[in-house]
């Protein structure tokens, strides 16, 4: 048990910091800064896909996998997150928001619309686990099919 004393303040504080990765997490996805998208995650943080498709990744684990996940997505997508909000939790520095995508597939030109609820743990403002809520169906309808998902997530 800690000693540190849990008040009102010291719970906004925390909250505020969680909110603020989680808002820097859209950011920087949809500006296509990766680099910066990792470094919002611990040295072990955890990014999971509860409603992975077959043979696409439910689970990336530490800075140099999460860097080599995602460093494809802006080759594949344009998007701008939209309708950001945030639910109430006990735990400050838990995030659950719900979103939406409005962007576009770069190599159909098709839109790629998709609407998000995240799960997001946190650690003095790192991100420690993330449990993306999204639909692979949107993806796959957007790219083209299932096989083009997987391709736009892996190394070229």
């Amino acid at each position: 048990m800690s000693d540190t004393a849990k008040t009102p303040g010291n719970d906004d504080s925390i909250r505020a910091g969680a909110r603020q990765a989680f808002k820097n997490h859209l950011e920087y996805l949809s500006s296509g800064r990766i680099p910066e998208w990792v470094d919002l995650f611990t040295e072990d943080g955890v990014l999971e896909f509860p409603y992975a498709p077959k043979g696409y990744p439910s689970r990336v684990a530490g800075k140099d996998e999460l860097l080599e996940y995602m460093s494809n997505f802006p080759k594949h997508f344009r998007v701008e997150f939209t309708d950001l909000h945030f639910h109430e939790t006990v735990d400050a520095s838990l995030v659950i928001a719900e979103f939406k995508s409005d962007g576009v597939a770069l190599a159909t030109n098709k839109p790629y619309l998709q609407t998000y609820i995240s799960v997001v743990e946190t650690e003095d403002g790192k991100i420690t686990r993330y449990v993306d809520f999204w639909n692979p169906l949107a993806a796959a309808e957007a790219l083209g099919s299932t096989e083009d998902v997987l391709a736009a997530f892996n190394k070229e």
